[in-house]
C-alpha cells in the first residue's frame, strides 16, 4: 500500500507544473514570479512564447498540440469553444515547464448575442448600452474558453473608401475616445484575472484607418498636430483604461511601418504613454516589412520587429524560424528575447493562467449547452432601438 502511495505521489509530482510551487507569497509579486521562470527557460522555450499561431490549413489543429508540447507555442487564434481549446491546453501542461496557452479572438461587436456594429453602437452615443455590450460579450467569450480579444478597434476612420470604417465607431476623436475607454473597462471588468472576463487588446495602433485611398496595408502620410489632436487619442485612451495588450498595425507611418517603428513602439506607447503590457503584431504583418520595401528578406524582418519592440508574431513563420539565428550571429541581444518573453508571460499571469490554467476552460462534464441568454438578448434588442424593451 506504501508503495502504491508512493508512486501515486511521484506521478503527481511529475505533471505539476515547476511554477505550481511557487510559495503563494511569492506568486502575488508578477515581477519576481515572472523573472525567475524567465531564468528556467530554454532559447526555444523563450522563442515558443514569442508565436502566436492562427489555426488553418497550415497549421492544423494535430500539429499545433504535437508544438504546444513540445513548448514553441504560446497562444492562439481562431479556436474558440471549450472542446477545442481544453486539448491545446492539455498540451502545455505536458511541456516541460507547463507554461499555460492563451486563447484569443475578434470579440467585437457581441460574441454569442450579436449586438449591432461598432459604427451604429457609436451612433447611439449610450455609454451604459455601448458598455452593457462589451461587458456581455466578455462574458460569454469567457464563458466559451477565450482568454484576449483583439479589440476594441478604435481607428479614427474618415475615408468612406476604407472597407473596415464599420468595424470601428466613427470619425469623431473625442467619441472614439470615450468608447475606446468604456469598451476596455467591459472587456476587462473588475480585472482580467476574473474566470467572467477577458483581456483587452486595443487595435490597430497606429492610424491604421487614416491608409491612403483607403487600401488596407497602405502608407499613412501624417503631419504630428493631426496624429496627436486627431488619430492617436482613441488608442492612449484605451492605454489609460488598461488595456493589458495592444495590436501593431499593417500600414506605415510617415515611412515607417508600425511593426518596425521604434518611434511608436518605444518613445511613444511604453515611454510617453508608460504602456506596460503585451504588443502584438497584426496578422502576418512582420512579413508584411518585407512588401513594404524595409526588409529584404524573413530574417530581416524579425529582427526589425523584435527590436522595434514586438512581443508576439501573429500567425508566425518567422520569429521561430529567424530569432535562433539573429541570436548566434550578434544581430539581436538576448535581452531583446527576453524583454518581449517577459510581456507574454506578464500577460498571461494577468489573465489568472498561472493561478489556474483552466479557468475559462472548465471541466469536460461542466461543458454549457450553447443557448443564448434572455438577458443578453434583451440587452442587444436595446441597443438596436431604445424603445424596444421587449424581449426575443
Amino acid at each position: 500500500m506504501k508503495k502504491l502511495c508512493l508512486l501515486g505521489l511521484v506521478a503527481t509530482l511529475a505533471t505539476q507544473p515547476v511554477w505550481a510551487e511557487t510559495t503563494p507569497a511569492a506568486l502575488k509579486d508578477k515581477d519576481a514570479f515572472v523573472s525567475d521562470l524567465l531564468k528556467q527557460m530554454t532559447l526555444d522555450e523563450k522563442i515558443g512564447q514569442l508565436r502566436l499561431i492562427s489555426i488553418g490549413p497550415e497549421m492544423p489543429r494535430e500539429l499545433i498540440r504535437k508544438e504546444i508540447a513540445a513548448g514553441r507555442i504560446g497562444g492562439t487564434f481562431n479556436s474558440i469553444t471549450r472542446p477545442e481549446n481544453r486539448p491545446m491546453q492539455d498540451a502545455a501542461m505536458r511541456s516541460r515547464l507547463k507554461i499555460p496557452m492563451f486563447f484569443a479572438y475578434d470579440v467585437i461587436h457581441g460574441h454569442r448575442t450579436i449586438f449591432p456594429i461598432s459604427l451604429a453602437l457609436a451612433s447611439s452615443w449610450d455609454m451604459d448600452a455601448i458598455g452593457r455590450s462589451g461587458r456581455i460579450a466578455a462574458q460569454e467569450a469567457a464563458a466559451d474558453s477565450l482568454d484576449i480579444t483583439f479589440a476594441p478597434m478604435v481607428d479614427i476612420s474618415r475615408d468612406p473608401r476604407w472597407g473596415r470604417t464599420s468595424e470601428g465607431f466613427g470619425e469623431d476623436t473625442y467619441l472614439v475616445s470615450r468608447i475606446a475607454e468604456v469598451m476596455v473597462k467591459a472587456f476587462q471588468g473588475v480585472s482580467p484575472a476574473n474566470a467572467d472576463s477577458i483581456m483587452a487588446s486595443v487595435k490597430h495602433f497606429a492610424l491604421y484607418g487614416a491608409v491612403e485611398g483607403g487600401r488596407d496595408y497602405n502608407v499613412v502620410d501624417m503631419s504630428p498636430v493631426k496624429m496627436y489632436q486627431d488619430y492617436l487619442p482613441p488608442y492612449h485612451a484605451a492605454i489609460k483604461a488598461g488595456s493589458g495588450g495592444v495590436m501593431v498595425a499593417l500600414n506605415s507611418i510617415n515611412g515607417v511601418p508600425a511593426t518596425a517603428n521604434t518611434w511608436l513602439m518605444n518613445d511613444l506607447l511604453r515611454k510617453d504613454w508608460g504602456f506596460k503590457g503585451l504588443a502584438v503584431s497584426d496578422h502576418g504583418a512582420i512579413f508584411e516589412l518585407i512588401k513594404h520595401g524595409v526588409a529584404k528578406d524573413g530574417r530581416e524582418a524579425a529582427k526589425l520587429a523584435i527590436k522595434a519592440g514586438i512581443d508576439m508574431s501573429m500567425n508566425d513563420s518567422l520569429y521561430g524560424k529567424e530569432l535562433p539565428g539573429l541570436l548566434k550571429s550578434g544581430e539581436i541581444e538576448q535581452s531583446d528575447i527576453d524583454n518581449a518573453v517577459r510581456e507574454v508571460l506578464g500577460a498571461k499571469y494577468d489573465m489568472g493562467l498561472f493561478k489556474d490554467p483552466y479557468l475559462r476552460i472548465g471541466k469536460a462534464e461542466d461543458d454549457p449547452a450553447d443557448t443564448y441568454a434572455e438577458s443578453a438578448c434583451t440587452a442587444a434588442r436595446r441597443a438596436t432601438s431604445p424603445a424596444a424593451a421587449w424581449c426575443c
